[in-house]
């Protein structure tokens, strides 16, 4: 990666590593994300995400390699950059004592927001309004994570950093995070960088997706890139199955069954034209009762990426 084209970048890295021992937990890893991306970082655990997280943050140095975050080297001790960084590092920490908008007012002085509406600003925002006076450690673990984003989010930042942003949210409370995150890089054209394992989040929100395995990234794709690249299949079923799929195969049709009992053709002849399987099963005497064509979701695609079986979907 060229230092022109890191400039540009809202995150670069080259060749990052790090080593605990002899494991390496993040191996030789180069990312490049523009402004206003949502980037989407996937991996098992132990993968490798947080470590990456925190090597961008300043919190450990890399032991080879070079990080930099909105044209500037990545370190602890860079002030000026971390006043437009945001971030959000498993689990989010506040003073347990302090209310929800003490522990706001807090961080407020402390990032030097001179607007005093920061503060509820932000609580309307993460829908905080009715804890607002409730301790910070009694809150749920869904509100506590809000906690978390509220803190990120207070002084306006360029660059959102986090990792598992919707870890303990309820179902409502995992859809009003993404819509914020949408709202914050399309309108606002803040830069967002998140790890998870919630991986149909990740597909509806994040316009690019590295998948990262044992330390290395095996895959970065942009959303409609990886959308094609995601297995479909056409699944056809019938009252007599044993009938119809004769017929497919005298036509030249392989069919395998699911554990369903239904049938799954993967030629892409089938897939690009379901019309004609049916008009052959009807002509054999055989009409389907089920014909459609589906796609692998995103966790199936990391899983047969990383390795893991893959059974027959249907």
């Amino acid at each position: 990666m060229s230092w022109a084209a890191a400039m540009d970048s809202v995150i670069a890295t080259s060749g990052l590593t790090k080593r605990y021992g002899d494991r390496t937990a993040v191996d030789r890893l180069s990312l490049e994300v523009g402004r206003g991306e949502i980037y989407g970082f996937l991996g098992l655990n132990g993968a490798g995400k947080t470590t990456t997280i925190r090597m961008l943050l300043g919190m450990i140095r890399p032991d080879v390699g070079t990080a930099q975050l909105l044209g500037e080297r990545a370190h602890a001790g860079a002030r000026d950059l971390w006043a437009r960084v945001g971030s959000m590092v498993e689990t989010p920490h506040a003073y347990p004592e302090l209310t929800v908008r003490e522990n706001l007012e807090v961080f407020r002085r402390l990032r030097r927001v001179t607007d005093p509406r920061a503060v509820d600003r932000t609580i309307e925002g993460l829908a905080l309004g009715p804890y607002a006076g409730q301790r910070a450690g009694t809150l749920s673990l869904g509100n506590a994570q809000r906690l978390g984003l509220a803190k990120a989010l207070l002084h306006e930042p360029d660059l959102l950093i986090l990792d598992e942003p919707a870890n303990g949210l309820d179902p409502a409370g995992v859809v009003e995070v993404r819509e914020l995150l949408h709202d914050h890089a399309a309108k606002r054209g803040v830069t967002v960088f998140m790890s998870s394992h919630i991986l149909s989040e990740v597909a509806r929100l994040a316009t690019r997706v590295g998948i990262i395995h044992e330390g290395r990234l095996i895959e970065e794709r942009g959303a409609s890139e990886l959308e094609q690249r995601r297995h479909r299949w056409l699944v056809v079923d019938a009252r007599d199955r044993r009938a119809a799929r004769a017929a497919l195969a005298a036509a030249g049709f392989a069919a395998d069954f699911c554990d369903d009992g239904a049938m799954k053709l993967t030629e892409e002849r089938a897939v690009a034209c379901p019309d004609d399987i049916a008009r052959l099963l009807v002509g054999a005497g055989v009409p389907p009762t089920r014909l459609g064509v589906e796609q692998e979701d995103l966790e199936t695609h990391f899983l047969r990426l990383v390795g893991s079986p893959e059974g027959c979907q249907a």
